[in-house]
């Protein structure tokens, strides 16, 4: 606003007090009653009612700079002066002034000229001019919406306090809890439903699922659930966490993707595809070897991995954590380091009829390698292992007993803290085969008190590539190093080589760091929603599938054994399992369908192939339904 003097005035422009006035009026009837400004002119302004404070001796007035000296003729002005004639709105409702105050210089809060919202007025105590009579009185509440005390966030601050009590029941999923399951299987479907408030219990005082139970053992659950910590993790929200997997934005077939396939492998949320990135980008070096500052942080995320992994196993110490490329890696260590030095001729292996190949074939090796025997547990036809019968191969030549504890092909969860008890007992060792468990149930070596226990990154939700073995360190320290090579010594001559102790000694060779960096991070993951969440969410949701698929004419369930983690084997007659595959993939239904490395267990129960669909905590009930709809189909067309 160019400002006019008293020599104006003389030409007959209006005067000081005339624009003051005008400007007033004119900022009146601004939208929400915005006051006039208390001062239009640059602070200092040494004349008329806005004076403020003397001019110092020498200088100029302040705002001396903005007032022109000479007489200018109204022509001039034109240029320079907005015009304070009305004139049509704007199109869209807004003013279209501009502030003459920048909002840094102005004491109010905010400025609707610049279409900005004022401050809740209860918040923020706000000096303004009186507003002029007869204008609207300002609203209650702000016009905004997301200012608003009812809408979108509240002007105040609230404190919310999260409930003590998160347990998460299948009604928490909008699953089937154990009373609506029993109904499906009564003689009357329609039965009334019951929401217990607890989990349901057998008559004998223990649930009939094992993950409803309180004391958690390695093999399942006995008593009733713990609550999760709600400190630590936030309610469970299927889909928030798929959210975090970006493959499963994928389509297939035009479909989208419905990955029942995590028995054979898991997705990756995108914080470990970020971390791995992140390595590559800013720690990538080798380990150990170098004083520089990218070897010291790859040292550390990779160390640091190795600490991850020791509390996510209940280990003792990051001694006894060594990193291989996988479960099968780790068995084949523990067979040519320990088995080679303490196996012989005459002695006993024993393994379960449900292993996967890759904890039979390094045991089969070393049997014929020393002329030892390989002896295996009984199953029932539910596919559960008959602790009996396993009694009576145990005796003073048995020297390592090696179990899994999920069954990749069954699902089958396996007594293995009775199996391990048993074993010392006859004076032997024992390993856990873990690439099935770690990713449906909480697992502690030390209360399991297995003498070796292996598992797979990329069955936790980790990469491809990095494995861990876990030895007890008195162990670890007798057994000699399987492979040679870098970073696995402590002094070298052509004589003789000294060793590092463990995990080194076992980790010849460049390793997989930035896939062992991308492990830890899984690892968080995973624990940020909480094992225990998972179980019980996966258990509810096998128990929707079973429930879905069972009653269909042609469909055999193969693995029924009570306790089971998320795997669901079944066959459709009238088809081979490769079309029942191929069907489902038309629909973008990822399932393994053949004997899943485990043939011994399938021929067990006269079988050669299965459909294994395998669930994990980012599928749903409707990818289930879409499942179930497929095998309808086609049982509904099956050829007899």
């Amino acid at each position: 606003m160019t400002i006019l003097t008293p020599t104006n005035n003389q030409a007959g422009l209006p005067d000081i007090g005339l624009l003051t006035r005008l400007a007033s009026e004119f900022f009146a009837t601004l939208p929400g009653g915005l006051p006039a400004p208390v001062n239009v002119l640059p602070g200092g302004t040494s004349f008329g009612p806005l004076a403020q404070g003397p001019q110092l001796p020498g200088t100029l007035a302040p705002g001396a700079n903005v007032v022109p000296q000479t007489p200018q003729s109204a022509h001039a002005l034109v240029a320079s002066t907005p015009s304070l004639l009305p004139h049509s709105a704007a199109p869209n409702g807004l003013p279209d002034n501009a502030a003459i105050i920048p909002p840094a210089m102005d004491s109010r809060i905010g400025g609707q000229a610049l279409g900005v919202p004022p401050a809740h007025t209860n918040d923020v105590p706000v000096t303004s001019a009186k507003p002029p009579a007869g204008a609207p009185a300002p609203a209650s509440a702000s016009p905004f919406y997301f200012l608003s005390e009812t809408n979108g966030y509240p002007a105040k601050p609230t404190v919310f306090e999260l409930p003590r009590e998160d347990r998460v029941t299948a009604q928490s999923f909008g699953l089937p809890g154990a009373d609506d399951l029993r109904a499906l299987l009564s003689d009357n479907p329609r039965a009334t439903k019951v929401q217990p408030e607890t989990p349901a219990v057998a008559p004998g005082g223990v649930s009939p699922f094992y993950f409803v139970d309180t004391e958690r053992s390695p093999h399942g659950y006995t008593g009733q659930a713990p609550n999760a910590d709600a400190a630590r993790h936030p309610p469970f929200d299927v889909n928030a966490i798929r959210r975090d997997f970006p493959i499963l934005q994928e389509r297939v077939n035009g479909k989208p993707l419905v990955w029942f396939d995590n028995a054979a492998t898991t997705h990756k949320p995108q914080s470990v595809i970020d971390r791995i990135a992140y390595f590559y980008a800013h720690e990538n070096s080798n380990i150990h070897r170098a004083a520089h500052e990218l070897a010291a942080r790859a040292t550390d995320a990779y160390e640091g991995a190795r600490e991850k992994v020791r509390n996510f196993l209940g280990a003792s110490s990051v001694e006894e954590i060594i990193f291989v490329r996988g479960a099968t890696e780790g068995i084949n260590l523990v067979a040519k380091s320990w088995g080679a030095q303490h196996v012989g001729a005459g002695d006993e292996i024993i393994v379960s009829h449900l292993e996967h190949h890759a904890n039979i074939v390094p045991w089969q090796q070393l049997a014929l390698e020393k002329g030892a025997k390989l002896r295996v547990i009984s199953v029932d036809d539910s596919g559960q292992v008959l602790l009996d019968e396993y009694k009576k191969l145990l005796n003073d030549r048995t020297k390592i007993v090696a179990v899994t504890q999920v069954s990749n092909a069954l699902g089958t969860v396996v007594p293995v803290k009775e199996i391990v008890e048993l074993a010392h007992r006859a004076g032997a060792l024992a390993l856990v085969d873990g690439a099935q468990s770690v990713s449906h149930m909480a697992v502690n070596v030390q209360e399991i008190g297995a003498d070796f226990f292996v598992f797979s990154g990329h069955k936790v939700f980790g990469p491809t590539g990095i494995g861990v073995v876990y030895g007890k360190r008195a162990l670890l320290d007798d057994m000699p190093p399987w492979q040679g090579g870098g970073n696995m010594i402590a002094d070298v001559t052509f004589e003789r080589t000294l060793f590092q102790p463990p995990p080194n000694k076992f980790e010849a060779g460049t390793g997989n760091i930035a896939d062992a960096v991308g492990l830890g991070a899984a690892i968080d993951y995973v624990q940020r929603i909480g094992m225990e969440n998972i179980a019980r969410y996966e258990h509810d949701l096998l128990a929707y599938a079973t429930y879905g698929l069972q009653p269909l004419p042609g469909v055999r369930l193969v693995g029924t054994a009570r306790d089971k983690a998320s795997v669901l084997s079944f066959v459709l007659q009238g088809y081979t399992t490769e079309e029942v595959g191929k069907e489902l993939n038309r629909e973008g239904i990822a399932v393994r369908s053949g004997h899943h490395c485990a043939q011994p267990i399938l021929r067990r129960l006269g079988l050669e192939a299965t459909v294994r669909p395998s669930l994990a905590f980012y599928n749903t009930c409707e990818e289930v339904d879409k499942l179930v709809a497929v095998v309808r189909r086609l049982s509904s067309a099956r050829r007899l």
